[in-house]
């Protein structure tokens, strides 16, 4: 469970083991067969994550390099196959449990202003290695 809003940096193909809520498990144990071990986002989250907390909003805003294994990683590494790298991933604690909804949101709007300005100078790095 979060306790920070945290950036996901990239997201990985393989060791998914645990079922989901519909009891569901790939056979292969990863997201895409033959697809690299990890992606990067594009996002340079380094840059966007001290930008924000440069910011002084009150919110803790961190880096991860594992979303999990499980739904959010899957979903942020099937999302970053399908757009080479153009995609985001944020972990978002509970409400209250320390932000308010208002805090959460402006983190999440200014967390999305920075990706977006990073994203926009970043456009020129884009190199999609896979076949879709």
């Amino acid at each position: 469970m979060a306790t920070t809003v945290t950036l996901e940096k990239c997201g990985h193909n393989v060791g998914y083991k645990g079922l989901d809520n519909c009891r569901f498990c790939p056979g292969s144990q990863c997201c895409v067969e033959g697809g690299p071990e990890c992606i990067d986002s594009i996002i340079d989250m380094d840059v966007v994550c001290r930008r924000v907390s440069a910011l002084g909003l009150d919110v803790t805003v961190t880096i991860s390099k594992d979303a999990g294994r499980y739904l959010c990683d899957f979903t942020y590494y099937t999302s970053l196959y399908q757009s080479c790298g153009r995609s985001a991933f944020v972990h978002v604690p509970p409400l209250g449990k320390p932000y308010s909804a208002e805090q959460l949101g402006r983190a999440l709007q200014a967390i999305i202003e920075e990706m977006l300005d990073v994203l926009e100078h970043s456009e020129d790095k884009i190199n999609c290695q896979h076949e879709h």
